[in-house]
């Protein structure tokens, strides 16, 4: 096991093996190699381990203390190398530090795993603006799965892999397929009331796919994702008759004499033509507002803001192609199209769909709020709990009118 300790001016790292452990395995693997891996995260040299004199009086020389940081300006510093960073490590000195900020489950490096996502310094805590507030790396701390939730991801992604040769149903599935199974001995009453059943049970079905996916998130890749829910969202807005994915459009002003390709992920095509562009994102924690106030006022966060500004600038790019745009869009991609169908970039509007709010304070309510209000006019803002509620009051209402058809009193 290991254990850190604060001490003055430095952070230790102590190894103490356990009773299976060969005790002199690390003096081994110093010598050989000159440097031994702890957890597959901690790296030291013979330079780290602290002197003899510090160190415990046991006879085998079991346990070992390492120097794993040093203070400087509010913060430990821990060199590169020894995480196996691209830059060193800077922790707040007033952090609580343990095993568990640094190693997740099954020994997975928490640091190494951010540090494949970014290129710059990473700074927990403290007064440096760049710095990962400790209440937000706490929060990342705690989404790491455990060992559990490895186990059940690796059989949702071998479950959805094979459900395209085997066939297996989701419960959503088996339950709308019963139903309309057990329909065809109903007797029906009016052509109204067997068609505001089978709508009712279509947007039951949706909210429970949905919900389903919404409990595994992890169990898809980002495309498999965005495929899925752009099934349901068909249903949800039946006036798109298609999806055309990664449409190329020009940009005509990145560069001084020069236009440049760029590419849509998902285009929607309305029943008459009309272009609309939308943007799915798979529901991250933590990705639409920032947790603390700025001046009492919680501000967009990176996925949020930059989902909001590539929507803005391809909506740009398509309405200043124009007709041109229309005609090379079509020509391309009208495989995908009913025959003869005109496209039409008039007015083109965004959708997009990302993160949760079912954790919101009311303050961050009222905020993401006039934030969806201040794009309205080109962009519909939607997270997935609002998708839901949507959902739900559809089926409310839903509910009642085919009560009502069936003189039933609500």
């Amino acid at each position: 096991m290991i254990k850190i300790s604060k001490q003055a001016d430095r952070l230790l790292l102590t190894y103490v093996p356990d009773g299976s452990s060969n005790p002199q395995w690390i003096a081994e693997k110093l010598r050989q190699d000159g440097k031994v891996t702890l957890r597959r995260t901690f790296t030291f040299t013979n330079g780290d381990l602290v002197s003899q004199a510090q160190q415990t009086d046991d006879e085998d020389g079991a346990e070992r203390i390492f120097k794993l940081g040093t203070t400087q300006d509010g913060y430990f510093r821990i060199g590169k190398d020894i995480l196996g960073l691209k830059h060193d490590l800077l922790l707040d000195k007033a952090m609580k530090l343990e095993p568990r900020v640094f190693v997740a489950n099954r020994d997975i490096s928490i640091f190494r795993k951010i540090d494949e996502l970014i290129d710059e310094p990473i700074i927990v805590g403290g007064e440096n603006e760049v710095a990962i507030p400790l209440i937000d790396f706490e929060l990342l701390i705690q989404t790491f799965p455990t060992s559990t939730e490895l186990t059940h991801y690796a059989r949702s992604r071998i479950s959805r892999v094979l459900k395209d040769y085997f066939g297996t149903l989701s419960d959503a599935e088996s339950q709308l397929n019963s139903y309309l199974a057990k329909k065809k001995r109903l007797v029906a009453t009016s052509r109204n009331s067997i068609l505001g059943n089978f709508e009712l049970q279509k947007f039951e079905y949706i909210r429970s796919e949905l919900e389903g996916m919404l409990k595994d998130v992890d169990g898809y890749s980002e495309r498999d994702w965005q495929k899925k829910i752009l099934e349901l969202l068909l249903f949800v807005f039946p006036k798109y008759i298609a999806v055309l994915e990664n449409v190329h459009i020009k940009d005509f002003y990145s560069k001084q004499g020069k236009d440049t390709d760029r590419y849509i992920d998902l285009m929607l095509v309305d029943a008459n033509g009309n272009i609309d562009i939308i943007e799915v994102k798979k529901p991250f924690a933590n990705a639409l507002l920032s947790r603390n106030a700025y001046r009492g006022n919680h501000t967009p966060r990176i996925e949020l803001a930059g989902s909001v500004m590539q929507a803005e600038k391809y909506l740009f790019h398509l309405s200043k192609w124009g007709q041109a745009g229309e005609q090379r869009i079509y020509e391309k991609r009208k495989s995908e199209l009913p025959d003869g169908m005109e496209l039409k970039i008039t007015n083109p509007k965004a959708m997009i769909l990302l993160g949760r709010d079912n954790d919101f304070t009311s303050e961050q309510r009222f905020d993401f709020e006039i934030i969806r209000r201040k794009y309205a006019n080109m962009i519909d803002i939607m997270t997935y709990d609002d998708l839901l509620r949507r959902l739900e009051n559809i089926i409310v209402m839903m509910k009642r009118n085919v009560s009502a058809s069936n003189g039933i009193s609500p």
